[in-house]
C-alpha cells in the first residue's frame, strides 16, 4: 500500500536527518561546541540542534553508538578521559550502572522551573540529580493480528502460552545485551514469573523453554522488528524475511504504525500484567565534562514543552511532561494500548546483576545470544541470588 511506503520513506528520512555528526559552523559557534554521546535518536534532529545553535550560541558535536548499552561502555572505558560533556539515551535498566561507577555529575536542572513540569511518572525509577528523564514508553510484545486471530495461533493470555507447539518458530525476540527494549522486557519476565502463582518455575525456565521452542534470537530491536516481525513495515525493508508473527517493541508500536499509513497497522500488544516495562531515557552530565554550561543548556533545551511535547511525534515515544499524550491523529492514540500492570522498573539489585551478566555475554560470544543463552541462564542464576542476598537480607 502507498501509505506504508510513505511510512518507510519517513522513517529514513528521520534517520537520515540524525546521522548529521555535526552542524555546521557558519560562526554561530560563539560559545564553543557542546559534544554529546548518544545513539540513533530520531529527535535529535538537524533542525533540532540548528534552532540550539541558533538560541545559545554552541555548535553540537555528536558521538554516536548503536544503542544505550554502548553509551554506557563507551562511558566506562573513556571514565578517565571522558569524551563528551553529554549524555543523552541510558535508559532505566543501565542508569544504575552509570551511577555506581561514577559516570555521572550533578546537574542543576533540578532547580529549572521546566523540572517542576516532569511528571511522576517519569520520575518514578530515579529523581536524583544524576539524570534527568527526557521520553519514556511501555515495552512489551506486538503481534501480528492476521496470523494470530485465535484460529490459525491462539493469542497469549499467559507468557507459557509462547511454549506451545502452535508458536513453534514464530517469535523473535532482541538480545538483552545488545537491546534496551530487550533488555527491559528480560527484565519484566523476571518480575512476571517472581510474582505468579508457580513456585516451581522462574523466568530462566521459560526463556530456556523459549530457546527450545526455535523462538528467533537477534542483535537488535532493528533486526527483530524489520528483518522478522511480520506485522511492522519491515516488509517495504531491504532484507526484509517475515518469519515471525510476534516480537519485543513497544505498546505504543502499532499507535505509530497507524499514524505513519493513514490510520492502518494489523499489529497490537499482549499487554498482560507484570509482562511490560515502562522504559524511561535519561540525559545527564558526564563526570569530567568539558563545558557543564552548554550541557546543562542542552538539557534545559530538551525539557523545554516547545521541544518535549512533541516526542511522540518525533522520537515514537511518550513526553515526561505532565497532561501529555499521544496524539490523536491517524489513530496513533487508539492503537496504542495502555498496559494494565508494568512490571517493578526499581529492582536496582537485579539491574546490577543483569549488567554483570551481559557483559560476561558480550566478552563471551561476540552478541550472539542465541548460542550463550544457556550460559547466560546459568550465569544470571548465580549472580541473581548472590545480589539477592547482599541486597534483601
Amino acid at each position: 500500500m502507498p501509505f506504508r511506503v510513505i511510512f518507510c520513506t519517513l522513517i529514513v528520512v528521520c534517520f537520515g536527518l540524525t546521522g548529521c555528526l555535526q552542524n555546521d559552523d557558519n560562526g554561530e559557534c560563539e560559545n564553543g561546541t557542546l559534544d554529546i554521546l548518544t545513539y540513533d535518536i530520531l529527535a535529535l534532529s538537524e533542525q533540532m540542534v540548528d534552532e540550539f545553535t541558533e538560541t545559545t550560541g554552541y555548535c553540537v558535536n555528536f558521538i554516536k553508538e548503536d544503542d544505550s548499552g554502548g553509551i554506557l561502555d563507551k562511558m566506562m572505558l573513556t571514565k578517565d578521559s571522558p569524551q563528551a560533556d553529554l549524555m543523552i539515551g541510558l535508559d532505566n535498566t543501565y542508569l544504575q550502572t552509570a551511577l555506581e561507577n561514577n559516570l555521572l555529575t550533578e546537574t542543576s536542572f533540578k532547580t529549572n522551573q521546566n523540572y517542576n513540569n516532569i511528571s511522576p511518572q517519569a520520575l518514578e525509577s530515579y529523581s536524583g540529580p544524576f539524570a534527568i528523564p527526557f521520553d519514556m514508553g511501555p515495552v512489551c510484545l506486538n503481534y501480528d493480528e492476521r496470523f494470530v486471530d485465535g484460529e490459525n495461533i491462539s493469542i497469549p493470555t499467559s507468557l507459557w502460552d509462547l511454549t506451545l507447539e502452535e508458536w513453534r518458530g514464530n517469535m523473535t525476540f532482541p538480545s538483552p545485551v545488545t537491546s534496551s527494549p530487550g533488555r527491559a522486557f528480560l527484565v519484566a519476565t523476571i518480575d512476571y514469573f517472581e510474582n505468579d502463582d508457580d513456585v516451581d518455575t522462574d523466568a530462566f525456565d521459560w526463556w530456556k523453554a523459549i530457546k527450545e521452542n526455535d523462538a528467533i534470537f537477534t542483535s537488535g530491536w532493528t533486526e527483530s522488528y524489520e528483518t522478522h516481525y511480520t506485522g511492522g513495515y519491515g516488509e517495504y525493508t531491504s532484507g526484509y524475511i517475515g518469519d515471525a508473527h510476534l516480537t519485543v517493541s513497544y505498546c505504543q508500536s502499532p499507535g505509530v504504525e497507524a499514524f505513519y499509513a493513514g490510520n492502518y497497522t494489523h499489529s497490537t500488544s499482549i499487554t498482560i500484567p507484570k509482562t511490560t516495562f515502562q522504559q524511561i531515557e535519561y540525559t545527564g552530565i558526564i563526570n569530567g565534562a568539558n563545558d557543564i554550561d552548554a550541557a546543562e543548556a542542552f538539557i534545559d533545551y530538551l525539557l523545554s514543552p516547545e521541544v518535549n511535547s512533541n516526542m511522540p511525534e518525533n522520537n515514537l515515544m511518550y513526553s515526561v511532561l505532565n497532561n501529555q499524550s499521544l496524539p490523536e491523529t491517524d489513530g496513533y492514540r487508539y492503537h496504542s494500548d495502555i498496559p494494565e500492570e508494568n512490571s517493578d522498573n526499581s529492582l536496582i539489585c537485579l539491574n546490577h546483576a543483569l549488567s554483570n551478566a551481559g557483559f560476561y555475554l558480550k566478552v563471551a560470544d561476540n552478541y550472539k545470544f542465541s548460542k550463550v543463552f544457556l550460559n547466560f541462564t546459568q550465569i544470571i542464576i548465580i549472580i541473581f541470588k548472590h545480589f539477592y542476598f547482599f541486597c534483601f537480607f
